[in-house]
């Protein structure tokens, strides 16, 4: 196997893994009306984790290098965030509140704007701000999505 094929072969497993994990979860959760878009993106999820997967295999993938261990680096503060939103704060904290922590850390982390900078952190909670009311908006008035309910909605 070629080195960019194992590139593009790592990502791709890991993204049909996870697919997989939140199509199985979707469909055996109960009740079946709540969970009907959840469902929805995770099929759709899950066709296209497949498609992208069968791709690497083949050696079709001729977009990028793969991973690199920088590229690695970079992202897994972000993948810690996302996976404590999911597994700890979104149960304990509410969906909504969990998010609003979750979107200022990683904003806060790949922001390249100076953290001992006031006018920065301003930006940063002015942006979080206005992006939670959208995240509301479309969740909860929207599309009617059961999130987790918490300490803080």
């Amino acid at each position: 196997m070629t080195t960019s094929r194992s590139q593009h072969l790592l990502p791709a497993s890991t993204i049909l893994l996870l697919a997989a994990a939140v199509a199985w979860l979707s469909y055996t959760q109960e009740p079946a009306a709540a969970y009907l878009f959840p469902r929805l993106i995770a099929a759709v999820m899950l066709v296209l984790a497949i498609w992208n997967f069968a791709r690497a295999v083949l050696g079709l993938a001729k977009t990028g290098s793969g991973f690199d261990a920088f590229t690695l680096r970079n992202i897994i503060p972000g993948i810690i965030i996302a996976g404590i939103l999911m597994f700890w704060a979104a149960k304990a904290l509410g969906f909504y509140g969990a998010s609003t922590i979750a979107f200022l850390a990683a904003y806060s982390l790949y922001d390249p704007a100076p953290h001992s900078s006031l006018k920065s952190w301003v930006k940063r909670l002015a942006v979080t701000a206005a992006f939670m009311p959208v995240m509301y908006g479309l969740f909860a008035l929207l599309l009617r999505v059961q999130t987790p309910r918490g300490l803080w909605l």
